[in-house]
């Protein structure tokens, strides 16, 4: 095998055609495609098939993604800067998402989709978990719980309120009618104030998924699946549910960091006001009454660009 020559991945076809029949927009199978490819092209290189992968290999392609001279090798272009955490993390987490449907279809994987370990980024705040562990929290339902329903009532749960920044109390007073087919939630929120909040792509995938096993007609948009009253007509999921599940998840994941569905709010503030995202767009996602209370999640991603300029201008010293 030459190193110009990138060896076709088993079974990718099939994975990409599973990708668009499960609801994957097609920019995200795009975006798995061209993940898959670096891969596949890593190993081209390194001369290593398919069936001989291992950790180790694994550890050098995350190794590599964080180098600009092999990301310049691996897309074979003349120049590229280093990968930020964040496109790191996607490539990984395409990488695992494939490695799991080899496992599904009972293909014989060289390594374990739990392998792929997401690279962890340096946060600006200790009470914002690294987006590595959060994207481990978001996806333990899938492989956890041992209802399936459950598996997907509780992931789609967990992807909402990351999506939106919404409260856990207003995820559980949800109706399945407050949720239009362009993923636009109607929240009522503290002192009845109402707003708009907004799935992702990804947590409408997920939303969909658990909402196509309903077959009550329950209002409620997450409903529990035990221990309710025979003659309750509008059973709703408890904030003390999903507080219990999560700790659950932490423990079976050893992560120390505590989490809780209000951490999901802090990180999708923290997470856009470092993007770039106007405060006073954040205030009204979040539907805070005041400009101040939405400051803090801003002032977060302000620390982090003060150190980034301490750590990195060119003349940092008095006497330089």
């Amino acid at each position: 095998m030459t190193a110009h020559t990138t060896p076709a991945l088993p079974h990718l076809e099939n994975f990409l055609l599973h990708l668009r029949a499960n609801g994957y927009s097609p920019r995200t199978v795009y975006n798995y495609q061209r993940d898959l490819a670096l891969f596949a092209r890593f190993l081209a290189l390194a001369g290593i098939p398919f069936d001989r992968v291992d950790k180790l290999t694994v550890t050098r392609f995350k190794a590599a993604l964080a180098d600009p001279e092999h990301v310049r090798l691996l897309e074979d272009r003349p120049q590229k800067d280093r990968l930020k955490a964040r496109s790191v993390n996607r490539t990984l987490s395409a990488l695992r998402t494939y490695l799991r449907f080899l496992v599904e279809i009972d293909y014989p994987v060289p390594v374990p989709p739990d392998a792929v370990k997401l690279a962890r980024a340096e946060r600006p705040h200790p009470r914002v978990p690294d987006l590595a562990d959060l994207l481990r929290v978001l996806e333990a339902p899938s492989y956890l719980e041992a209802d399936p329903n459950v598996a997907l009532r509780n992931r789609a749960i967990l992807e909402v309120l990351f999506a939106t920044g919404m409260r856990i109390s207003e995820l559980c007073s949800l109706n399945r009618n407050q949720v239009g087919s362009d993923g636009e939630i109607f929240v009522r929120g503290k002192g009845k104030k109402e707003r708009f909040v907004y799935l992702t792509p990804r947590a409408r995938h997920h939303l969909d998924r658990y909402l196509a096993t309903r077959t009550d007609n329950f209002p409620a948009l997450f409903i529990p699946y035990r221990g309710r009253r025979a003659d309750d007509r509008d059973p709703r999921i408890s904030p003390n549910y999903v507080e219990a599940r999560l700790r659950h998840y932490l423990a079976r994941l050893k992560i120390n960091v505590p989490i809780t569905p209000h951490t999901f709010r802090h990180a999708f503030a923290t997470y856009l006001a470092e993007e770039g995202a106007n405060p006073a767009a954040i205030q009204v996602l979040l539907g805070h009454e005041s400009l101040q209370t939405t400051n803090r999640y801003v002032n977060l991603a302000d620390r982090a660009a003060r150190e980034a300029h301490r750590r990195f201008h060119p003349l940092p010293d008095p006497d330089a």
